[in-house]
């Protein structure tokens, strides 16, 4: 559960807003929009639900335990909107798409619930919510659930974006929405409807509006990121093609994507990841399982020769690249042996890391009505196993890099330790290393004396002969520059 803004400020001058956010990093993206609404009509974010006026929980369906901390939440605010019946509570995101009759009949003192179609009115749903709080006749909640369910629609409503974004040193952009895939399992077709994206023109403007304000890093997001502009009238608009254009973009330094379809993973895409200087070395591919007959079953598209070609020429072409994936055990009618081939795959492809869970059966979808699903315990102690040998994989990997020189760009203090400083390497690894804070923002080199599962400590590189003479034209220009200013 991630706060995406914060504030210090705990003077109430404003209505306190506060959002509380499950999933992956669309919903983090959808946070953002929903924080922007809230400030653009006038409130102010605070941290503890406590101190807000309004709270919004924006939900995840892709497993039951985010449904399940959603509803624990949801008993806390019971209490606070028993005690404060002017509180706002509104419902957002995947899980209200799906389960609103649930949220209803579980949570009734809820105001709004407004699914993934309606991101961009939920101010005005709030707005509205409040105006009629001390109405008797209205107890019913707000409800909009206006699923964009159109194959190919294009996207050019996306909300509050340029408008109001604040300056940050990296920045989530959607680039397309929904999925036609279909998976099995997979509950995102049914809480983010079909696949739909953003003219590459608008895109670009947002990335280099970005830039203006101090962004360096982008990371592209789509449920199926690669799968991009298919639905676009422009013949030559392609995921690879859209990279080259954000290449171009000044002042971005580093572009990242998530995540990638195999099927959809082209040689043009490997090329371009290859050749654009800005586009880092790692790539998060999802494998699920490795087992052909399983792929088969959950209508994943390809088998494992087929993933196998995508990572070794991924490998083959981009020199220094981490990969990883998610894995998932426990799939209705799952056997040992089935088991057994993820398991050598793992050990065969030696991924960085990976995202491990059992398999959760999501209420409409296929998997979810078969009669042979995994005793829990079976698929616990499959997912243990998994994760031991993963974690062992990831550990000998990253100490693999130790006294290497690595480019990092630090985010801040650590978490870990907040007398050093953190950052991530172009291929995807967090490293803490001493150094001052006003190196935050900075691109900086890094020589890793140690390598951990989590990811490396480090030494701050002394700069190169070259890099202090740019550093000294560059104070120069500062100095002159002002000079000339001052002589105006």
């Amino acid at each position: 559960m991630r706060q995406p803004l914060s504030s210090q400020n705990t003077e109430k001058t404003l209505p306190g807003y506060c959002i509380l956010t499950w999933g992956c990093q669309m919903n983090e993206e959808d946070s953002e929009q929903l924080a922007l609404q809230m400030e653009s009509l006038g409130y102010t974010t605070v941290e503890n639900p406590e101190h807000a006026d309004v709270v919004i929980l924006n939900t995840c369906s892709v497993r039951s335990k985010p449904e399940e901390k959603v509803y624990s939440k949801l008993g806390e605010l019971r209490e606070l909107k028993r005690n404060r019946p002017d509180l706002i509570v509104a419902v957002c995101g995947c899980m209200a798409q799906i389960e609103s009759e649930a949220i209803r009949r579980r949570a009734p003192f809820v105001d709004v619930i407004s699914g993934t179609g309606n991101v961009g009115a939920v101010g005005s749903l709030i707005q509205a919510a409040r105006s009629r709080r001390h109405d008797p006749t209205s107890q019913a909640p707000i409800i909009a659930l206006d699923l964009p369910a159109r194959k190919g629609a294009i996207v050019t409503d996306v909300p509050a974006r340029n408008i109001y974004r604040r300056p940050k040193l990296k920045a989530f952009v959607p680039i397309s929405y929904g999925c036609d895939k279909f998976c099995t399992f997979c509950v995102v077709p049914l809480t983010r409807g079909r696949e739909r994206s953003r003219p590459e023109a608008d895109i670009v403007q947002e990335i280099t509006k970005l830039a203006e304000m101090g962004t360096k890093e982008v990371t592209l997001l789509g449920q199926t990121v690669n799968s991009y502009g298919k639905n676009l009238a422009t013949g030559r608009t392609t995921f690879a093609h859209l990279l080259r254009l954000i290449d171009r973009v000044s002042g971005i330094e580093r572009v990242r994507f998530t995540s990638p379809y195999p099927r959809d993973f082209s040689d043009d895409l490997i090329e371009a990841i290859a050749s654009l200087p800005t586009v880092c070395e790692h790539v998060h591919l999802p494998l699920q399982v490795a087992d052909d007959e399983l792929l088969l079953d959950m209508h994943r598209g390809y088998t494992v020769s087929e993933y196998r070609r995508v990572l070794d020429r991924l490998r083959d072409q981009v020199p220094g690249i981490s990969i990883t994936t998610d894995l998932m055990l426990g799939y209705p009618g799952e056997t040992e042996p089935q088991f057994r081939n993820t398991m050598d795959f793992v050990s065969e492809a030696r991924f960085d890391s990976a995202f491990m869970f059992a398999y959760s059966p999501r209420p409409g979808t296929r998997a979810a009505s078969r009669s042979d699903q995994v005793p829990q315990e079976i698929k616990l102690r499959r997912l243990a196993e998994l994760i031991a040998l993963q974690n062992e994989i990831t550990t000998a990997t990253n100490r693999a890099h130790v006294g290497e020189m690595l480019e990092v760009l630090v985010e801040g203090r650590s978490p870990k330790d907040p007398a050093k400083l953190s950052g991530l390497t172009r291929n995807f690894k967090t490293v803490n290393f001493e150094a001052p804070p006003q190196l935050i923002g900075k691109m900086v080199r890094v020589q890793i004396t140690e390598g951990h599962l989590w990811g490396f400590s480090g030494r701050l590189a002394r700069p190169s002969a070259q890099e202090q003479i740019q550093t000294l034209l560059q104070i120069g220009r500062r100095e002159a520059g002002t000079l000339a200013t001052s002589v105006e």
